[in-house]
């Protein structure tokens, strides 16, 4: 870990808005942490917290975690929310497959997945955030009707994650090969991470669904 990286790593340490990996959280520290019950929206894999910030900016009366184990990633998007005084912004630095051990069941109204890594060897196909592996634990921290969006440039990861919808007959409300030239364009999938900034330039097209619980 170079300097620069364990000098974030002992900042997030501090960060009043990281949960960490180990860490004893109460059941309910999310309302003790926003403050309210407002709906919850996460973003998984949030790197840099892209998606995390620009829609706690957008939407104050919703909560928004993200989450991610890297902790110089992490530091980026809570430092941001620290800087800006965003209040209905957290972040968990934990491993994805631990989280129903930090969030109560069903009480997640949204989740983001957005360009995960793809893991394109057959072998890591389970550690892919679309598996069936991780929509059972989605579906576990979901409301009724909750919403999962997943947006990638890689076309064997997205029909893997329609395959897996269809495996788990989820409601498939919306998917695109092509989201910035489909009908699905808006405010929030319109939101760039820094991954997608350079697929974009790159001249690939940006695959968006949404399906519901």
């Amino acid at each position: 870990m170079s300097r620069r990286n364990s000098d974030k790593m002992a900042e997030v340490h501090e960060m009043p808005n990281v949960f960490e990996n180990g860490q004893e959280l109460q059941p309910d520290w999310c309302t003790t942490f926003f403050g309210n019950t407002n709906p919850i929206v996460l973003e998984l894999g949030c790197g840099r917290g892209e998606y995390t910030v620009n829609l706690a900016r957008r939407y104050p009366n919703s909560n928004f975690i993200g989450v991610d184990y890297k902790g110089p990633r992490v530091w980026k998007g809570a430092g941001i929310a620290l800087k800006e005084g965003l209040k209905n912004v957290a972040f968990l630095r934990i491993r994805i497959e631990n989280i129903l051990e930090y969030l109560q069941p069903h009480s997640i109204a949204e989740i983001w997945i957005p360009f995960p890594d793809p893991y394109p060897k057959k072998s890591k196909q389970e550690k892919r955030l679309v598996s069936k592996r991780f929509m059972e634990i989605y579906q576990q921290l979901l409301v009724p009707n909750g919403i999962i969006h997943h947006k990638t440039d890689n076309e064997d990861l997205f029909n893997f994650a329609l395959e897996t919808m269809a495996e788990m007959k989820l409601n498939l409300l919306a998917h695109t090969f092509d989201l910035h030239t489909s009908p699905y364009l808006d405010e929030l999938t319109g939101i760039h991470t820094k991954y997608e900034a350079i697929f974009m330039a790159e001249g690939l097209k940006i695959k968006y669904l949404k399906a519901k619980i």
